[in-house]
């Protein structure tokens, strides 16, 4: 084998491993959750954003008592039957099951680390 194509075998072995290890940290990731819980409020903004990878964000606030200055959550969603019950949903109070993945690797899965898994119109 000549030395030319040694290189390029050796650099086409780098590139492969290292995919590989990119895929697995992100199935891990995206599969065992950090946290897992509940929040509850008032459904504000839900949008499909992104450049290339187009991903379901959104908002709802957060109120302790009438008058009170809401907190903000964020939230990504990435199951679609999920994202059109809360298109359907913009503007009620909701109860969001969520699950927290710390480290995603890319915003591609999400620009939070919260995961919306189902909700619940109040």
């Amino acid at each position: 084998m000549t030395r030319p194509s040694r290189l390029i075998l050796v650099l086409l072995g780098l590139i492969v491993v290292a995919a590989l290890v990119f895929w697995a940290y992100a199935l891990i990731t995206l599969n065992y959750a950090y946290s897992e819980g509940e929040r509850a409020g008032y459904l504000q903004k839900f949008s499909k954003r992104g450049w290339i990878c187009k991903t379901w964000e959104g908002e709802i606030l957060l109120t302790s008592m009438p008058g009170a200055i809401p907190e903000k959550f964020e939230f990504s969603v990435r199951d679609d039957d999920v994202a059109r019950q809360l298109m359907a949903a913009t503007g009620k109070r909701v109860l969001l099951s969520y699950e927290q993945h710390k480290g995603v690797p890319t915003s591609c899965f999400g620009e939070t680390e919260y995961f919306v898994e189902r909700l619940q119109v109040q």
